[in-house]
């Protein structure tokens, strides 16, 4: 059931068979339906998020009403509002399922429990936290440095299969742009 996140672990630390143990009794998996939020603005991110199957994005609502997503996860990517999460104050985000998905779940209160049975485990936070602030920055890097078309077509060019997975307006959101553009790039051939 947990094999996903095992394998993933694996990656980056290896975990003995007792450590495998310790990490299972306080894991979790969920189901969540298409558009079902995990977390809602203003409640208390309580759990840590590893994808399984399907596609969760991180959004928060702008000063106009609109929906900005900041964030996507699809197989093999943890989510969450890390803020709300790690300080356990009231999110500024939500998390929606952008599609059916399946997650392996980490409840804040044994997160540093975890961290003090399994000392690898926080190394490979640590290193999964640097990959995420890495893509952070190379994402804010592009809003400022490219233009929609190049935002659009460097993000297709490396992530082509996710592309066809969510619906326009995410993405374009996403990109920093409106649904009705990315329309019209898509067209220009």
């Amino acid at each position: 059931m947990y094999q996903p996140l095992y394998n993933h672990i694996k990656r980056f630390v290896d975990l003995s068979d007792e450590e495998e143990e310790i990490l299972t009794s306080t894991l979790k998996s969920f189901s969540f339906k298409k558009k079902t939020f995990l977390l809602e603005q203003g409640q208390i991110c309580r759990s840590n998020y590893f994808v399984v199957k399907g596609c969760l994005r991180l959004y928060f609502i702008d000063v106009k009403g609109v929906a900005q997503t900041t964030q996507f996860a699809i197989e093999n990517w943890w989510i969450s509002d890390l803020t709300s999460f790690m300080f356990q104050k009231p999110s500024d985000f939500f998390i929606q399922a952008a599609e059916t998905t399946e997650v392996i779940a980490i409840a804040h209160q044994d997160y540093e429990k975890l961290f003090e049975r399994i000392p690898k485990l926080e190394k490979y936070f640590r290193l999964i936290f640097q990959k995420l602030h890495q893509a952070s920055q190379q994402r804010i890097m592009f809003l400022y440095s490219f233009s929609a078309e190049e935002r659009y077509r460097h993000f297709n060019g490396l992530f082509p299969e996710f592309v066809q997975r969510i619906p326009q307006y995410m993405l374009a959101s996403y990109l920093g742009f409106t649904p009705e553009f990315l329309s019209k790039i898509r067209t220009i051939k």
